[in-house]
């Protein structure tokens, strides 16, 4: 087992990637905070857990209060002694032409994913440094390298957790913190399945042109990223032993986006 004993905090765990890199680090030894603000659906990943025999803790959390994220991280230091792994996966996507885009959702977006990822990473940090270990792993997208049209908000964000992600390896490397970002293709997750008529009715075609040339388009076979090819990504990142592997994005979308 790469991650026994590990104590990850992964938020947005309560479904799609969040809850999937949970059940992969459960296989490989961890144990699993579970935070997020849908509590139906992080007992639901919980109970998973534990039919595999893992532990597991929910801990409500709206990443972008910090005392929530606070409270959150504290209780779980408190309950299991340390943090090895943070998670920063908590995101939700909105799509508009700029002109169309309200400014209280494009403030939503980036509180969201960069304010989320900024008060979990200040939580936790300071639980890793006085261990003299950790990994930051934070969920950016191929949209952190690509823009795309109606997604200003999105793209912006995680163009921003790049940045975070970077500063974060150049402070946390004294402490023997690695940070890096993983940056899936589309996953065919919810999130995704919601943008699918969105984009077809602002950028007027159909479904099926959405899929085949906005999503898949410049992939190398046409498929959609999985869950599971995220979460595997996830158990090597956390698992990764020096910080010879630090800063970097490692993208995972079928050849969507090469560096």
């Amino acid at each position: 087992m790469r991650m026994k004993d590990y104590v990850a905090v992964v938020t947005g765990a309560g479904s799609g990637i969040g809850r999937e890199i949970a059940l992969h680090f459960t296989d490989e030894g961890a144990r699993i905070a579970i935070c997020d603000i849908d509590m139906k659906g992080a007992a639901e990943t919980q109970d998973m857990i534990r039919a595999k025999g893992g532990e597991a803790i929910c801990v409500e959390m709206n990443v972008t209060d910090e005392k929530a994220v606070n409270d959150g991280v504290d209780r779980v230091a408190k309950e299991w002694g340390r943090i090895d792994t943070l998670v920063s996966n908590a995101g939700i996507q909105i799509v508009h032409p700029i002109e169309e885009f309200p400014l209280a959702d494009f403030r939503k977006i980036l509180a969201i994913h960069l304010d989320g990822a900024f008060l979990t990473t200040k939580a936790c940090v300071k639980h890793m440094y006085k261990q003299k270990s950790g990994s930051l792993i934070y969920m950016g997208s191929v949209h952190s390298h690509e823009a795309s049209p109606l997604k200003s908000a999105y793209v912006a964000a995680k163009h921003g957790i790049l940045g975070l992600a970077r500063v974060m390896a150049k402070e946390g490397g004294k402490h023997g913190v690695r940070a890096n970002v993983i940056c899936p293709g589309f996953v065919k997750t919810p999130l995704v399945e919601k943008q699918i008529p969105e984009q077809a009715r602002d950028l007027g075609i159909s479904e099926k042109d959405v899929i085949e040339t906005i999503m898949l388009g410049e992939t190398v076979d046409k498929l959609f990223t999985t869950v599971q090819d995220v979460a595997r990504v996830a158990v090597f990142l956390a698992s990764f032993e020096s910080n010879a592997l630090t800063g970097q994005s490692v993208i995972v979308s079928h050849g969507w986006h090469m560096n």
